[in-house]
Order: structure tokens, then sequence, then C-alpha cells
């Protein structure tokens, strides 16, 4: 068997021990569970796949497209602009604080890994690409990679959160993965004017869990 290191770095790109604190997050998870709109397998699904779909395939995975390009082609400045454009798409003060967040942690790993970087505070996304950019990871795989991540994330908080068993989040994981492809294949096809997306039960269900009156994520 002979597998590229560039692979070797992705998946540790998009291990549960990368150490920038996505346990920490739910992205407005909590709060539709919270007010019963998400109570079993299938609802969570529902969720979690829309999400993907309409969300990370419009916003996320588009941009860290873009950036990956910008970053192997030398064009720091336009990689700037468009971790500025996804910025710009979070909806409530704690998607964006997640983002940055995360981000900020990503960038201060990446140099101890041998990536030397230049910006501080970029969106997780961003990062991401960076890093997948220097390693010479397929882009991709890269953004599939990306999407697992995510989708796995979502799903150990509905693990916690619905609850659900473990049975049912692998079941869940199967289900997601047959998804991630059709949200690459979107993200890949979009034009720059394409970019965005419209999703007002997540951005309400993030700013209501500002609020919240018990919790265990941080949005």
């Amino acid at each position: 068997m002979t597998t590229n290191t560039s692979v070797y770095r992705l998946w540790q790109m998009i291990s549960p021990n990368l150490p920038v604190g996505a346990y920490s997050y739910s992205q407005g998870l909590e709060q539709v569970t919270h007010t019963a709109k998400i109570t079993d397998e299938a609802t969570t699904m529902n969720w979690i796949s829309g999400v993907l779909e309409h969300g990370l395939a419009r916003t996320d995975i588009p941009v860290l497209l873009r950036v990956y390009h910008a970053m192997r082609n030398g064009d720091e400045e336009g990689a700037l602009w468009w971790s500025q454009q996804l910025l710009a798409m979070r909806e409530t003060a704690e998607l964006r604080l997640e983002d940055l967040s995360m981000g900020a942690a990503l960038l201060r790993l990446l140099p101890e890994l041998g990536v030397p970087v230049t910006a501080t505070e970029l969106p997780f996304a961003a990062a991401f690409a960076i890093g997948a950019a220097a390693w010479n990871v397929d882009p991709t795989d890269a953004c599939a990679g990306y999407a697992w991540s995510w989708s796995e994330q979502q799903v150990t908080a509905a693990i916690k959160l619905v609850p659900l068993g473990h049975t049912a989040g692998q079941r869940l994981l199967l289900a997601l993965g047959e998804k991630i492809e059709r949200a690459v294949t979107i993200a890949s096809e979009l034009g720059d004017e394409e970019l965005g997306m419209s999703l007002p039960g997540l951005a309400i269900a993030s700013a209501k869990h500002e609020t919240q009156y018990t919790r265990l994520f941080r949005s």
C-alpha cells in the first residue's frame, strides 16, 4: 500500500484531535434541540444535511477552494479578500466568533507544523486552505475532508444534545458521507457571484442561542 504524504496531512487536519476547539460549538444545533425542533435521528439528518448542502456548499467550501488556489499561485492578497468575504457571510456574532477562534487556533498551530503563515485573523476554512495548499493536498480531497470534519462534529454534538446513541451517530455519518460529494460538486461549480446562502433558521437559532438559559456549547 502506498499513500501520498499529503493524504496523511489531510487526515491530520480533519482529525478530532486537531486542537482548534471544534468540540465547543454546535452552530445553532443546541438551540433547535432545546426547542424540540430536532428530536430524533431523522430530524437530525434533515438539519445537518440541509446546512451542509445549502450552507457549507455555498460558503465555506467554495471559499476554501478560492483561498487554496490563491495560495498556490502566491496571491496572498486574493486569499485575504476571499477570507473577508466569508466572514461577511456570517449572520450572527456567535458564528463569526466561532470562525475566527478556530481559524486563529489553526494559524497558531500551522507554523509549529512547518507551514509559515503571516495572517493572524482568518476564518477557519481559509486557514484550513492554507494548510492544504502548503501540503499539496488535492483541492477536491481538501474540500471533502473539510465537509467530513464539519459533519462529524455536528453528529458528535447531536449525540449529546438530542440525545442519540452512538450507533445512530454512525448511521448519520454513513448517510452524510454520501452527500459530501454533492456538496463539493456544488461548491466547485459556483461562480464568484453565486456564493452565499440564505438559511434564516440557522441564523435565528444561532442568535437565540446567545441568550439561551443553559447550554453545553458556545454556539
